[in-house]
């Protein structure tokens, strides 16, 4: 009986365990999913496009309290992602107010509530990835993260009368 044909086996094996080991250990830590486009894959866009970037940034500046936020801004790659409004509550972002599906880059996307802002009050718009279901879900699907500055792509807004 050869060995030849083991010895292929076990040092797979071996290695196979040593980086299951190295990557368990914290010692290779996961890479953000990249923002290619799916071929064939639809997305609902809203607002103007706008040239492409990669940062994954969001704009937005105070403006009258009401059912919905106007955000000047979000310059992320197809197919896209989801815009969400979030309440602040001291360093904190607090409860989703409402979403938006974007599919690329965009000006002035209108996000509508399902409660409104209130007058004084400071407000978050947050960008998510979708998880692959078209439906918006904070707990399902992914903060997106600002390529640049490998932050969270989060503006801060203030409302008024």
């Amino acid at each position: 009986m050869s060995r030849m044909p083991l010895f292929p086996f076990i040092s797979g094996l071996f290695i196979g365990l040593l980086g299951a080991l190295i990557w368990l250990s914290g010692g290779i830590s996961s890479l953000p999913a990249l923002p290619f486009p799916i071929e064939g894959q639809s997305t609902s866009t809203t607002g103007t496009p706008i040239g492409f970037s990669e940062s994954g940034s969001v704009s937005v500046t105070s403006q009258v309290a009401g059912m919905s936020v106007l955000v000047e801004s979000v310059t992320v790659p197809p197919p896209g992602v989801w815009v969400a409004v979030r309440e602040v509550a001291g360093r904190d972002l607090g409860n989703v107010l409402g979403a938006q599906k974007v599919g690329g880059p965009r000006t002035n996307v209108l996000v509508r509530l399902l409660r409104a802002t209130e007058t004084g009050n400071r407000y978050a718009v947050e960008v998510y990835r979708d998880d692959g279901d078209g439906v918006f879900d904070p707990a399902t699907d992914s903060v997106y993260v600002d390529l640049e500055t490998g932050m969270p792509a989060v503006s801060y807004f203030d409302t008024t009368e």
